[in-house]
C-alpha cells in the first residue's frame, strides 16, 4: 500500500539540508543537497514505519506559511 507523507526541508547553519516528517516522530535525516536529503528521507520513513510498528494516518497537506515574529532579547541572570 502506498501512502503520501509530506516532508519539511530546511537548511541549517552550515548548508546542510534536514528533512523531517511531521506525521512520524523522530523522522529525520540529512543531506549535503535536496536530492540526497529526499533520497534518505525515503529510507528513514521506512525504517520508522517497521520500528514504530503502528499505523500512521497522515495528514492532508494544505500548505505553508514562513512568518517573522520580532521577539525582545532575553537576558540570563545568574542566580
Amino acid at each position: 500500500m502506498e501512502t503520501d507523507f509530506t516532508i519539511l526541508i530546511e537548511q541549517d547553519e552550515d548548508g546542510i539540508y534536514v528533512a523531517k516528517v511531521p506525521n512520524i516522530e523522530g523522522c529525520y535525516t540529512q543531506g549535503k543537497t535536496v536530492q540526497e536529503a529526499l533520497e534518505r528521507i525515503k529510507e528513514a520513513i521506512e525504517v520508522c514505519l517497521k520500528a514504530d510498528n503502528q499505523e500512521i494516518n497522515p495528514m492532508k497537506f494544505i500548505g505553508i506559511q514562513q512568518i517573522n515574529i520580532n521577539s525582545p532579547k532575553i537576558s540570563i541572570k545568574n542566580a
